[in-house]
């Protein structure tokens, strides 16, 4: 089953620094902030943390969630005729 990756910026604690917390149906894993990325590359790099952790392979799109609380990240699904399942906008 293909499930959605959300990211959610942890900002720092008197005992922790800076992470980012990716989570999905089958679990989570939170990484250090990158000074050396961008705030979307940290996202992204926490949401292929999550997916190299749960061995889940393939593209991965994503974008900022509505309340700017964080990302989310999705697969996109090919139906048996091999288009998308999706739309154009």
């Amino acid at each position: 089953m293909l499930q959605a990756i959300t990211t959610k910026y942890l900002g720092p604690t008197n005992t922790r620094n800076t992470r980012v917390k990716a989570t999905s149906a089958a679990g989570s894993v939170t990484v250090s902030w990158d000074h050396a990325l961008d705030d979307r590359q940290n996202h992204a790099a926490a949401a292929h943390a999550l997916a190299r952790k749960m061995e889940w392979e393939g593209l991965y799109v994503g974008g900022g969630l509505p309340d700017c609380s964080g990302y989310v990240f999705v697969q996109p699904f090919y139906g048996r005729n091999g288009e998308a399942d999706g739309f154009t906008a």
